[in-house]
């Protein structure tokens, strides 16, 4: 029975759907399925990055590193993240990538939950 409750761990449930937790891709009778936000447990080892840049962004995005060293690329300037807790906002229209410079671990929090926003090549699973 659905009783709209889910308890996990962020890190095993990751490992399941590419480090998502929420958003609209989950089954829509599960709890975590959201219309309105996206989040990703991010777990990355060192030199992991973006294959490209994300071009034509219509969400808008909070990036919170919890351990490692994580740089994200904006249009204009790097955002290097350094102490657990370093976070940086961008909304939309500005293009981003990013890049693992230690192993890290990043939660990312982005909205709306937009379908259609995938890494060419990868599955969800």
């Amino acid at each position: 029975m659905n009783d709209g409750v889910y308890v996990g761990n962020a890190g095993q449930d990751a490992a399941l759907d590419r480090g998502w937790l929420l958003g609209h891709f989950k089954d829509a009778d599960d709890p975590r399925h959201s219309e309105a936000v996206e989040i990703k447990w991010g777990v990355h080892p060192r030199g992991d990055e973006r294959p490209q840049w994300v071009k034509g962004e219509e969400r808008t995005a909070l990036l919170v590193l919890i351990s490692g060293r994580f740089r994200v690329e904006l249009p204009d300037r790097s955002v290097l993240l350094g102490q657990q807790g370093d976070y940086v906002v961008w909304g939309r229209g500005v293009d981003h990538s990013w890049f693992a410079e230690e192993e890290s671990v990043v939660l990312t929090v982005r909205w709306p939950s937009v379908p259609g926003y995938a890494v060419p090549g990868k599955s969800r699973a």
